[in-house]
C-alpha cells in the first residue's frame, strides 16, 4: 500500500493501513504474544498462507508488527507487535468489546463461551 498525497485526516491513513478483513484479526492474535506463520495460519480461520503473508508484509512496512528470524534449520520466524502495533491493539480491543456486546444482544452466547470470550 502506498501512502496517498491527500487525506481528510490522519485517521484516514490509519484506516488505509488496517483496512480489510484480516489485519485487525492478525493484530488481535499477535496481542496474545509472538507467533510463527504456521501458528497464525492455524489460529485464524479462513485465511490462506498467501493472504497471510501479504497482510503481514503490509503491517511490517508500517511498523505495526516486527519479525524475528532465528538461525538454524528449519528456518523459524516469529511475528510480534511493535509499540505502535500495541497502541493500535488498544483500539481493536474496544472494537472487540463492542462486537461481544452485539453478539450478546443477538443470543450468540454459545459462540462467545466456546471461543473463550466470556466465562
Amino acid at each position: 500500500m502506498k501512502i496517498r498525497d491527500e487525506y481528510t485526516c490522519p485517521l484516514e491513513l490509519t484506516h488505509d493501513i488496517t483496512k480489510g478483513k484480516w489485519k485487525p484479526i492478525i493484530l488481535w492474535q499477535l496481542g496474545k504474544g509472538s507467533m510463527s506463520l504456521s501458528q497464525l495460519e492455524k489460529d485464524i480461520k479462513g485465511i490462506n498462507q498467501k493472504m497471510l503473508l501479504e497482510q503481514l508484509k503490509e503491517l511490517l512496512v508500517y511498523g505495526m508488527i516486527g519479525k524475528h528470524s532465528f538461525e538454524g534449520y528449519p528456518l523459524k520466524v516469529e511475528y510480534y507487535l511493535t509499540e505502535r502495533g500495541k497502541r493500535l491493539l488498544d483500539a481493536i480491543t474496544i472494537m472487540q468489546s463492542i462486537g461481544i456486546d452485539i453478539m450478546k444482544e443477538h443470543d450468540m452466547m454459545d459462540f462467545l463461551k466456546e471461543n473463550g470470550f466470556i466465562d
